[in-house]
């Protein structure tokens, strides 16, 4: 059917057709007036008609428009006062001019007009101020998304409360699986009685069994030594708060019987995969044994890991089976390669020099050319001496090179092995790590988050003294080339006896068998004790830094430098060293500029305290009794404030625990 605009277009043409009717009957009753007269009368019906219904669909359109503006106008208004959305407009100075009634309804009140937003949201203000467009806030228990328009002064109020609900109901359901593994099980009962060992078993599966029923925990024993835990994260949230009490627990509860057992612990969360969430469990795990075991390791999707315990020496677990396989892999890359090249961190102690040392000769044993990279200008003045004992041995000196020459001879078949560090931030050159894609780690640091990325062979034992004592097992199990001679030996040695504080720290029986090898082949410790002599200079900068020392805490000492001094890290480590011997003092600190941008803290304990954990709070790392870190771009005060937080935060944690 045409519509009222069609039917108005079509008036006009048959307008015109009567007009041209009327003319033409005009003419017509010239003629004859009567037949014009009964056609003028007959012509006349249809235009009326065609007058009267134009008239009447035209009051019938306006009618039709008259009531659609009332209805859009009223509808408008309906929905400005009565969608469950709030709308609030406010003046320059934060006073409410207007809202609708819902918004009101929402804080319970019956008008917000005139009322100063300080008093109704403060938390909207800063927003404001900020011109944040958008923004989720709570507003009387409840959670609102607020959108801003600034030019109109006017906000309006999503109330999201039971979204986020549903997504913190979600957050909290979410599954996290994690795999159970007890560290020392097959050392300890190795030579047990089936009868102790059953009692052992029954004891730690009872023990377990009872924390998973407690915190609603489904726990599958698969193995001797591993269980399977499956929860959700608000589960996991509440094992946290109470710091993984559970290794506590197993170690006292075993350590009343004689058998010391500990857990750790890798925990896969935040992924809805169950075969990825597996993987970062087993990845956790891997990372809390690597880190000495006794502990919790939390992978979280961000990247960041979190740990909980640690806070025990790690037992001395590794195997002369295992550093068999080491030092056979270890051979098969090398044979594999055109060159070796080796590199340490920066600013290299000796047991990193030590340990390159001797994976030069390993390297050499298999017939093939070891390089060390050296920065001199990032030595101490012990491998000053060194390097001048070396410079006697035209054979050995000419394979130290620069980051530079290392760039530059680096081929795509040469091997780089990394000692003493696994960091990639802590390495003398990071440049020449991304050029070789052969990549060995050996280190005996704790491992940390910041990890090597894709090596082909990784040996990090945290139960060894040093890296030296590593590569020195290594090196009994190569093919017998070359001897080794005196002077590799003494490095060696000399990297042992640095990290033990002269077999004093971090020292077990496979320490004393290096040790012993080297001096069968010729180590001088003599020798070694030239290199690590100190002169009057270096004496009296730490006899002026420890006079800065004070007791933060009962057995805590700590010592801050004075802004305008500057000390070499090896200087302020031999300071922390010099304050654990002093009486009372159980762990030390000490703070100072390494450089103009740069500060350093060195931490030492006799084991009671974990310093490496506070040293992680200040992005650093190391072990139970020895640790450190270096922080850019902060004032020595910052430094001194962020340590005493971390040795509050740690030991608060450990009086609850």
């Amino acid at each position: 059917m045409p519509s009222y605009l069609e039917k108005r277009s079509l008036r006009y043409p048959v307008l015109g057709l009567m007009g041209i009717t009327v003319v033409l009957l005009g003419i017509l009753a010239y003629y004859n007036w009567v037949m014009s007269t009964v056609g003028f009368l007959l012509i006349m019906i249809p235009f009326y008609h065609l007058i009267k219904t134009d008239y009447l669909r035209k009051m019938e359109a306006e009618k039709y428009i008259s009531t659609l503006s009332y209805r859009v106008k009223k509808v408008g208004e309906e929905a400005l006062m009565g969608m469950p959305i709030g709308i609030m407009l406010i003046n320059d100075d934060y006073y409410i001019e207007w809202t609708n009634s819902f918004l009101a309804s929402c804080f319970d009140e019956d008008t917000l007009v005139g009322r100063s937003l300080y008093d109704v949201g403060d938390t909207l203000i800063p927003l404001i101020k900020r011109e944040v467009e958008t923004e989720t806030v709570t507003l009387h228990d409840r959670k609102f998304r607020v959108v801003i328009k600034h030019e109109e002064r006017l906000l309006y109020f999503f109330d999201v409360t039971e979204q986020a609900e549903i997504e913190k109901m979600y957050e909290e359901e979410r599954t996290v699986i994690s795999i159970i593994y007890l560290d020392n099980y097959d050392e300890l009962t190795q030579g047990m009685e089936d009868q102790t060992r059953s009692s052992l078993n029954n004891i730690v599966t009872s023990i377990l069994n009872k924390w998973a029923t407690d915190n609603g925990i489904f726990l599958k024993r698969v193995s001797s030594e591993r269980f399977i835990a499956v929860f959700n994260e608000q589960i996991l949230q509440q094992l946290e708060k109470g710091k993984f009490a559970i290794l506590d627990e197993v170690r006292e509860i075993t350590a009343k019987r004689n058998v010391p057992l500990t857990l750790s612990v890798g925990v896969g969360t935040g992924l809805s995969s169950l075969p990825e969430l597996g993987v970062l469990a087993q990845s956790s795990l891997d990372l809390a044994l690597g880190r000495g075991g006794d502990q919790v390791a939390i992978k979280q999707t961000n990247g960041k890991v979190k740990f909980f315990g640690g806070k025990t020496n790690p037992v001395e677990k590794r195997t002369r089976v295992r550093a068999r396989v080491i030092a056979h892999a270890l051979k098969e890359l090398i044979s594999e390669s055109d060159q070796v090249m080796i590199m340490g961190h920066k600013n290299p102690d000796m047991d990193a020099i030590g340990a390159a040392i001797g994976i030069r000769k390993i390297a050499q044993m298999n017939q093939r050319e070891g390089y060390i990279i050296i920065n001199p200008q990032e030595v101490d003045t012990g491998i000053q001496r060194l390097m001048h004992e070396i410079k006697k041995n035209e054979g050995l000196y000419s394979k130290f090179i620069s980051p530079a020459q290392a760039l530059e001879m680096a081929t795509e078949d040469t091997l780089l092995v990394i000692v003493d560090t696994h960091k990639p931030s802590m390495v003398i050159d990071e440049k020449l790590m991304h050029k070789i894609d052969h990549v060995v780690v050996i280190d005996h640091h704790r491992r940390a988050e910041e990890f090597i990325y894709n090596p082909l062979l990784v040996y990090m034992e945290p139960y060894a003294s040093s890296t030296a004592e590593l590569v020195t097992e290594l090196l009994e199990y190569q093919p017998k080339h070359g001897k080794i001679e005196m002077l590799e030996a003494t490095a060696l040695l000399a990297g042992i006896i640095v990290d033990t504080k002269s077999f004093s720290l971090r020292t077990g029986s496979r320490t004393f068998d290096a040790a012993s090898y080297l001096r069968a082949l010729g180590a001088d410790t003599v020798l070694v004790q030239k290199f690590l002599k100190e002169d009057i200079n270096t004496y009296m900068k730490r006899a002026k830094l420890i006079g800065n020392v004070y007791f933060y805490r009962e057995g805590i000492a700590i010592s801050k430098a004075n802004p305008d001094d500057e000390y070499n890290q090896v200087l302020i480590a031999q300071t922390a060293d010099t304050l654990l011997t002093m009486d009372g003092v159980i762990a030390s600190f000490v703070i100072s500029h390494r450089s103009e941008h740069l500060v350093g803290v060195s931490a030492r304990s006799l084991g009671d305290v974990n310093v490496q954990v506070i040293m992680e709070n200040l992005e650093g790392g190391g072990h139970l009794t020895n640790a450190a870190t270096q922080l850019a771009d902060v004032s020595l005060d910052e430094v001194e404030e962020r340590l005493q937080m971390a040795i509050d935060e740690y030991m608060e944690g450990r009086i609850k625990e």
